[in-house]
């Protein structure tokens, strides 16, 4: 496993954080041929399927705007956000509330059908794609830029007002901070540290949890959020003694990426656990068991049980324990 490279930690764009307070820089990146857009509406992304895989869905100014023209008349203008550079391109999301034409993609055909080629050569088809589900696939350019675009597209949405004194706040700093139209704060985009842990015994079995909110025989490693005060190894024995009961001794960090649904950042663990007798807490786990590599690879293999989406850390870190990739998800 290579931990550099896990889906949503990969970027290969400058964010040229520098150039954020720039005057006008929006609006001039807004006009110019060689600027790239990313649309974002409802949260999703538009994005390319095609032979070779999936890319985001990246055009030019003018053909975003038309791709965005058959929204209502009375609909907000989109949100710009500044998401860095790449050689002689300048790459922008344009955050709307919802996807053009419903429910039909950016050219006003219905999500996944394949563009007319005539049928020479092998379809592309344009759509909406959640990055949970789409993130793993993207190429290095795109994961990164998709990554920056949801999270700060979710923390705009949330933070309409000024923690301070309740007032409106606008964007400003090419969408990267918020300002307060009454005492001119400014608010900058957070991030909530979240530990994820594969959980192993002194016999090299992976434990593996059932959260209660999951569909039925979704199973993954344990996770919680580091509270105020707390290092991050603490949050690991913490997290795993109140969710299932066991102890938990040496902790090694593996490592991290971002995870913006909406604003976390998952920091990957291996946890030896000094106990294995489970007691689930019933609220947040429901389930827990403990698995053989042969148990596990027949369990997935069977359908018994579903392992996490690969965008995931959780996926990462039970393929990493196992020894290779695993069916499903």
């Amino acid at each position: 496993m290579d931990w550099t490279r896990l889906p949503l930690a990969r970027a290969g764009v400058d964010r040229a954080a520098h150039r954020r307070t720039e005057d006008g820089l929006l609006e001039r990146l807004g006009a110019a041929p060689t600027t790239r857009v990313l649309v974002v509406a409802d949260g999703r992304l538009a994005t390319l399927a095609g032979p070779g895989g999936t890319s985001l869905d990246l055009r030019s100014p003018a053909e975003a705007r038309a791709a965005l023209a058959d929204r209502p008349a009375d609909a907000e203008p989109p949100l710009a956000l500044f998401l860095g550079s790449d050689d002689d391109v300048d790459y922008v999301a344009w955050v709307v509330a919802e996807a053009p034409g419903g429910a039909v993609d950016l050219e006003g055909v219905p999500a996944g059908a394949p563009d007319d080629d005539g049928g020479r050569e092998p379809r592309t088809t344009r759509g909406w794609s959640v990055l949970r589900d789409v993130g793993h696939a993207l190429p290095d350019r795109d994961a990164g830029l998709a990554a920056a675009a949801v999270g700060l597209a979710a923390w705009h949405e949330r933070h309409p007002r000024c923690a301070r004194c309740g007032a409106p706040t606008r964007s400003s700093s090419a969408g990267w901070t918020r300002t307060c139209t009454a005492d001119g704060s400014d608010h900058y985009p957070r991030t909530d540290p979240a530990v994820i842990m594969a959980v192993v015994d002194a016999d090299d079995r992976l434990l593996l949890g059932h959260a209660a909110h999951w569909p039925a025989r979704r199973f993954s490693t344990l996770a919680g959020y580091v509270e105020p005060g707390e290092s991050l190894e603490a949050a690991v024995r913490r997290e795993v003694a109140e969710e299932v009961g066991v102890e938990v001794g040496a902790v090694e960090y593996r490592g991290s990426q971002p995870w913006p649904f909406p604003a976390s950042l998952m920091l990957a663990f291996v946890a030896h656990a000094t106990s294995t007798a489970l007691a689930v807490d019933g609220v947040e786990v429901t389930q827990a068991r403990w698995f053989t590599r042969a148990e596990l690879g027949a369990a997935v293999g069977s359908g018994e049980v579903l392992l996490p989406m690969r965008t995931s850390v959780a996926r990462a870190l039970v393929e990493e324990w196992f020894g290779g990739p695993l069916a499903g998800g």
